[in-house]
C-alpha cells in the first residue's frame, strides 16, 4: 500500500470514528448533517491530490511569469492613487479590466494552488444584497446575505451598496456560493461569523470581517429544507469545517473572538490569498486536534497575504496536512509566525519575515507537543525566504530537492525580496464600475 493511499485510508478511518464525537456547533446531528457530512466526504477525496509537489510547481510558475525583471524590498505606507497595477498571477487574470463589473465571473477563472478547482457560483445566477439586517434567522427575509447563502442552487452574490451586517447568529453557507463584494464597502462586523460546514465550492472575496463574537446558538436555517439546532459558536470570523474547495481572497480580517480563518475535520483543497490580516492572536488554525489524523487530507495554499499590525501567533498553525505558504509579507508578529504539531508538512517559498525586536520572539517556527527526536522528521522548509532585523527559521526533514517534484525544470518561486510589489494590494480593493479595478 503506497503512501497516498494509506493518508486516504486514515482518513476515512478517523472521519468514521469522529463524526458521532465532533460535530462542531451542530446541536443535533440528523440525517440531513449525516448526508452533507457524507457528500463532503466524497468531495474530498476527490480533491485530494496525491501530489502535492505538483501544485506548488504550477503556483510557481505562476509568479515567475508575473515577476520578471521586478524586484523591490520596500514596503510602502502610502495609498496607492495610480494606475491600476496587478502585481500577482491571481490578480494579473482579472484586474485593470474596466469591464470587470459585467464580468465578475471571470474572477472564478483565476484562483491558484491547492483551491483551484473552486468555482463557486460561476454556474448560477447573480442574488443582489439590498438588505444589511439579519432578524430571522429561522425564516431569512429575502434581499438579505442570510437568505441568499442558503439557497439550493449556485448562486454569485453581490451587494446593491456598502453595507454592515451585524449577523445574530453564525452565517451557515451551502455549496457553490460565490460571495463578491467587490463595488461596495461590506463589512461583516459586532455579530457573529461565517461558517462552510461539510460543504463545496464556496468563494468569499472582498469582505470587511471583523469585530466578530461568540453567539449563543439555537435554531437556525441551514438550507432552504432544514433548519436545525446550534450549540454556542466560538467566534472565529470564517471557520472551515469539512470544506472543499474554498478560496478565500482580497479580504481584510482583524479581533475576532477566536481565530480569523480556522481550517479543520477534513477541509482540503483551499486557498488563501491576498488578505489582509491585523490586531489579533491566533490568525489561522489549520487542523484542531493531534488526535484527529484525518486531516492528512488537508492541503492548503496561503500566498500573497500581508500578515500586519498587532498579530501574535499563528500565521498559520498546522496539524497534519500539507501547507504551500508562499510570497506573503510576515511584518508583524509577538511570539512566532509558523508552528504546528503531528507532523504537518510545510513549505516556505519567497516569505518575507521582519522579526520583532523582542530578541526572544526572532524565531518564525514554533513546534509543540513534540521532542526535537520526532520533530527533527518533519518536513518543514524554507526556500527564498527573505529573512530582516534577525528573523530565522529552524528547517526540519528532507530537503526540497530530494522531494519526488514531477518536473526536472521546476520553476521555483520569486525570492522574498518581490514580497512587497506581489502583497501591495492586500486586503478588499476599492473597485468602481466602468474603472479598472
Amino acid at each position: 500500500m503506497n503512501r497516498n493511499m494509506i493518508l486516504l485510508f486514515f482518513f476515512f478511518l478517523s472521519f468514521a470514528v469522529m463524526i458521532p464525537a465532533l460535530h462542531a456547533n451542530i446541536g443535533e446531528f440528523d440525517q440531513y448533517w449525516h448526508q452533507r457530512a457524507k457528500e463532503a466526504q466524497k468531495a474530498a477525496e476527490e480533491t485530494f491530490n496525491r501530489n502535492p509537489e505538483e501544485i506548488t510547481e504550477n503556483f510557481n510558475k505562476h509568479v515567475h511569469a508575473v515577476l520578471k525583471g521586478v524586484n523591490g524590498t520596500r514596503r510602502s505606507l502610502n495609498k496607492y492613487n495610480g494606475a491600476c497595477m496587478a502585481t500577482n498571477p491571481i490578480d494579473r487574470c482579472w484586474r485593470c479590466q474596466p469591464d470587470w463589473m459585467q464580468n465578475r465571473k471571470k474572477l472564478a477563472d483565476c484562483v491558484l494552488g491547492f483551491g483551484h478547482k473552486t468555482t463557486g457560483g460561476k454556474l448560477g445566477k447573480f442574488y443582489v444584497v439590498t438588505d444589511p439586517s439579519d432578524n430571522d434567522i429561522g425564516k431569512p427575509r429575502p434581499g438579505t446575505l442570510r437568505h441568499a447563502v442558503i439557497q439550493q442552487e449556485p448562486l454569485w452574490i453581490i451587494f446593491a451598496r456598502s453595507m454592515t451586517i451585524k449577523l445574530s447568529q453564525e452565517l451557515i453557507i451551502t455549496s457553490h456560493k460565490t460571495i463578491d463584494a467587490r463595488g461596495a464597502n461590506v463589512h461583516i462586523a459586532n455579530g457573529a461569523g461565517l461558517t462552510i460546514q461539510y460543504v463545496q465550492n464556496v468563494i468569499i472575496h472582498g469582505l470587511h470581517i471583523h469585530d466578530i463574537v461568540p453567539c449563543s446558538g439555537g435554531m437556525i436555517r441551514d438550507s432552504i429544507n432544514h433548519i436545525g439546532l446550534r450549540t454556542r459558536s466560538d467566534g472565529d470570523g470564517i471557520s472551515i469545517y469539512g470544506g472543499v474547495n474554498v478560496w478565500i481572497d482580497h479580504v481584510s480580517m482583524s479581533n475576532c473572538g477566536d481565530g480569523l480563518i480556522d481550517a479543520i475535520m477534513g477541509s482540503t483543497g483551499i486557498t488563501i490569498s491576498n488578505g489582509h490580516f491585523t490586531h489579533h492572536n491566533d490568525v489561522m488554525l489549520f487542523g484542531a486536534s493531534d488526535a484527529y489524523s484525518g486531516d492528512k487530507i488537508m492541503q492548503i495554499t496561503v500566498a500573497f497575504n500581508h500578515f500586519g499590525q498587532g498579530l501574535v501567533q499563528r500565521m498559520p498553525r498546522c496539524r497534519w496536512g500539507f501547507v504551500h505558504v508562499v510570497n506573503n509579507d510576515y511584518t508583524h508578529w509577538l511570539m512566532y509566525a509558523v508552528g504546528g504539531s503531528s507532523h504537518p508538512t510545510i513549505i516556505s517559498q519567497g516569505n518575507r519575515f521582519i522579526a520583532p525586536p523582542n530578541a526572544y520572539a526572532k524565531e518564525v517556527t514554533k513546534r509543540d507537543y513534540a521532542p526535537e527526536s520526532q520533530w527533527k522528521n518533519w518536513q518543514w522548509r524554507s526556500e527564498g525566504d527573505l529573512m530582516m532585523n534577525g528573523a530565522f527559521f529552524v528547517q526540519s526533514g528532507s530537503p526540497l530537492q530530494n522531494k519526488p517534484f514531477p518536473s526536472a525544470d521546476m520553476i521555483k518561486a520569486k525570492p522574498g525580496t518581490y514580497v512587497s510589489r506581489l502583497t501591495r494590494f492586500a486586503g478588499p480593493l476599492n473597485c468602481k464600475p466602468n474603472q479598472p479595478c
